[in-house]
């Protein structure tokens, strides 16, 4: 049974310039060392750094309807890549209580992206 749907969309010129401007204070407030290690290793970092954006907005979305979920932070949700596969989600703090509240089993995420903008959608799945 579905408990959370989520899905969202980030311009990559706006992340390129994040970057740009911020550097390695935004790095290191957004996403985990496996994550920007991941997108630093890729031909256009930042593309895969909005995807992972996206991503992170998607299951806020997808986990929400607590006041506890609302706190969620950037890092407690890290984006997992798979060779051959799809990438998965990996819950920390308070978005892992929260995934545990919801009774979430199994995590879906899609990825994608065009020159221009990435894209995620976060589906979670609670057993019965």
């Amino acid at each position: 049974m579905i408990c959370g749907v989520g899905i969202d969309l980030v311009e990559i010129a706006r992340v390129e310039k994040m970057f740009d401007g911020k550097g390695d204070r935004m790095l290191q407030r957004l996403f985990t060392a496996e994550e920007v290690a991941y997108a630093k290793a890729r031909a256009r970092p930042a593309m895969h750094l909005a995807a992972r954006l996206a991503a992170k907005e998607a299951a806020f979305k997808a986990l929400s309807g607590s006041d506890e979920a609302r706190l969620i932070g950037w890092r407690e949700v890290e984006v997992i890549p798979h060779e051959n596969t799809a990438p998965t989600l990996l819950f920390h703090g308070r978005a892992a209580a929260r995934a545990a509240a919801l009774n979430v089993a199994s995590v879906w995420v899609s990825l994608t992206h065009t020159d221009t903008t990435a894209s995620a959608v976060v589906v979670l799945e609670r057993l019965g």
